[in-house]
Formats: C-alpha cells, structure tokens, sequence
C-alpha cells in the first residue's frame, strides 16, 4: 500500500477503535494488492481500487469486532463469504479465531486459500458448497458460535441459511445498509421460527466515508427444527 493507503486504513481503524500494529498493516496491504491483481482476471468484486478496498471492505468488516463482541475464541462461518469478507479480515486481527468460508463460487474460495497461504494462516476451512446443504450436514449444522453473511440476501432467507449453522447460545450477525428496518420487521417471525431472538440493532456511519450500514445481532435461542432449511428453490421462492 502507498503511504496514503495506510493512513486511511490507520486512520478508519482508528474509528472503529483498532490498532492497526506494523503486522496488521503489512497483512492488510498484502490482502489489498492481491484482490486487486486476482481483480483484473478472475472478477472477484465490484470495488476495484486499493482506497474502494480498504474502506468498503476491510473497514466494513473490521467493524463486527466491536459491534459483536468478538472476542477472538470460538468458531466463526462466513457465509456467502465473496473474495472472503469479513471472514479474511477478522481472522486477520484475531489468529485463534476458527474460520469456516462457505461460497458456492470455487474460484473466491481459491483466492481466500491463495491469501491464507501468503499470510500463513491456520484454522480455516474452505466450503465449497450452498449454505442450505451446510445446514443440513451433521458436518456443520449447530457446529458454529457465530454466523456471518454481508448483504447476501434478504433477511428472512439469510436466517434460514444461517441460523441452522449456529450452536443455540451462538449468534447470527447480518451486515446490512441503512434502510434495513422494513427488512428486519418482515423477518421477525422466521427470526423466531428458527430458533432465533433480535438482540441488538447497531447503526452506524463507515469511517472514512458517508455510507450508512446496520448490523443485526440474532441470539440463538434454542435448536432450528429438522424441517429447514429447506432446499434454496423454496426459500427463495416462498421465504418465511
């Protein structure tokens, strides 16, 4: 990263209330020129430009530490995971962390692998499969403390992918825009089907820009019943 890079990525982290250590940000600029090189020829997102990257991005995900309490233990599935955001960067503050990324795009899970090999990282699982079909799995069904999806669907269909995913105590965290109140009341009821209860709503501004996002913190109550998720046609189809 250039110097100018590296104190928007400080100064963002600042915000947040991160330290961005010497190690953090050698980690974070190899992150940035990565995505941008693998960008140009296998298309793995929409936010092309090391500064685009940094906010949108790494500082987008860096904000669940604080949001959710992340305390660096346990077990964390990132679904729908992309080019491996947040999944990349909270692993990157937090080593211990476990760090499942489920995307049914083999070619970001690849990208992910090419990063946690540069950054030799441990503890990581790679799914290359549908969040339904995890969910279904005794593999990876209530096996997490934590779910996390940015922005993937609608938030009725992202508490049928991911609250089966989650150990009952465990939490289901949703990265949304501004205007996610709508959303949010027309999932309540799956919300509760599945096993789930709103504990918090956090809205904040994205340092270092003027983007509006919501992040919802759901509580798993008790066990999701056997009968979901149900197949992707389904709950895509007729969401809950």
């Amino acid at each position: 990263m250039t110097d100018e890079q590296k104190e928007l990525l400080q100064g963002g982290m600042e915000q947040i209330g991160l330290e961005c250590t010497a190690q953090r940000s050698e980690a974070f600029g190899l992150l940035v020129s990565e995505l941008v090189e693998w960008n140009t020829h296998v298309n793995l997102t929409a936010t092309a430009t090391p500064e685009e990257i940094i906010k949108r991005h790494l500082l987008d995900s860096l904000s669940l530490i604080d949001a959710c309490r992340l305390d660096g233990a346990g077990s964390l599935i990132d679904v729908g995971c992309g080019a491996g955001f947040p999944g990349l960067p909270l692993k990157i503050m937090m080593p211990k962390l476990q760090v499942g990324f489920l995307d049914s795009t083999e070619k970001k899970l690849k990208f992910i692998e090419h990063m946690d090999d540069l950054l030799n990282i441990k503890n990581v699982e790679y799914l290359h499969m549908r969040a339904e079909e995890a969910g279904r799995s005794a593999a990876h069904r209530e096996k997490y403390d934590a779910a996390v999806a940015r922005a993937v669907a609608e938030l009725r269909v992202l508490a049928e992918y991911c609250l089966p995913l989650v150990k009952t105590g465990g939490v289901f965290v949703a990265m949304k825009g501004p205007d996610a109140a709508q959303e949010l009341d027309e999932a309540r009821g799956a919300i509760d089907l599945l096993g789930g209860e709103v504990e918090a709503v956090r809205r904040f501004t994205l340092p270092m820009t003027e983007l509006g996002r919501t992040i919802i913190i759901i509580r798993k109550r008790k066990p999701t019943p056997e009968k979901y998720p149900r197949p992707n046609a389904k709950i895509e189809k007729k969401p809950l």
